[in-house]
């Protein structure tokens, strides 16, 4: 099984600040803009409210109430109103999907994804971010692979549920794929209560890719059983030594400012499984995977 680390959601550059970690702990992934979807902030609920009244507190901008938001992974299924049938799904093109597809991506791999976020506060006038805190690199979802869908390979009649989806309105593009969620989340050959794709219940501090004493966040700290090992693949886009140093039974990693997917192969390194597990399912997994 391969793990791919997902950046998905605003940061400085797209969006241009980072998403929400409410009061109690809540992530809220905002979905970049979109310049041809069919979906705006505005249609997009959320527990607090429409997304583009939470975006407008947070910028002090109106603007995101016309705005198109690319709604890609779409995980929550109360976000907008459904067809039936609907699944959750991720869209990839371009560069992304070439480096997927020659990763050999596949059908039971798994997207982690994490994003820019920073705690926000209520206030008078709405949200804002708490300003004495770092935005931080932070996994708030995944999406187990069902099925692969070379969206220019698919009749006008499949997939009535996903018309909605922004990589269904690209137009003629060769690369554009869907990756539809499996049905349930199997781990370690295993099959787990959790779906095959959802959203982190609440921000805890292994959540953070961002190590506790950074001071930008891609500078990570991960599980020491990432490490590159001679003769197995590291981490795509994080082949070179210098990007790792040992520290203890943990690591520090200078991730890579671009890129939109990291891929890592599992069965060269197993124990990344047992990771997931205690990211994912934290109540069955001993303390010392989710340290």
């Amino acid at each position: 099984m391969k793990l791919i680390l997902s950046r998905k959601g605003f940061d400085s550059s797209a969006g241009g600040f980072p998403s929400p970690i409410f009061p109690d702990g809540q992530l809220l992934s905002l979905p970049i803009p979109d310049r041809q979807g069919p979906t705006s902030y505005a249609d997009i609920h959320t527990d607090w409210g429409p997304m583009a009244d939470i975006l407008a507190q947070l910028s002090g901008k109106t603007h995101w109430h016309e705005t198109a938001a690319h709604i890609d992974p779409d995980l929550r299924r109360n976000s907008l109103a459904r067809r039936r049938g609907w699944q959750a799904t991720l869209g990839q093109t371009g560069t992304a999907q070439s480096h997927l597809r020659n990763q050999n991506v596949a059908e039971g791999d798994i997207f982690i994804f994490f994003g820019l976020f920073k705690p926000v506060e209520k206030t008078a006038q709405g949200w804002r971010f708490v300003q004495a805190t770092m935005a931080r690199h932070v996994i708030w979802g995944w999406l187990q692979i069902g099925k692969i869908h070379p969206v220019d390979q698919l009749n006008p009649s499949d997939l009535p549920w996903c018309r909605y989806h922004p990589h269904m309105h690209l137009g003629e593009d060769a690369n554009n794929t869907l990756y539809q969620a499996a049905r349930a989340l199997t781990l370690n050959n295993v099959a787990t209560p959790l779906p095959g794709a959802g959203v982190c219940q609440g921000y805890r501090p292994e959540l953070s890719l961002t190590a506790p004493d950074a001071t930008t966040p891609s500078q990570w700290e991960l599980p020491a059983h990432f490490f590159p090992h001679r003769g197995k693949p590291a981490l795509s886009y994080h082949r070179k030594p210098e990007r790792w140093h040992k520290c203890g039974n943990r690591l520090k990693l200078q991730a890579a400012a671009r890129g939109q997917e990291f891929v890592l192969d599992t069965d060269f390194y197993p124990e990344a499984q047992n990771w997931l597990s205690a990211l994912l399912l934290p109540e069955s997994a001993p303390k010392s995977q989710a340290q």
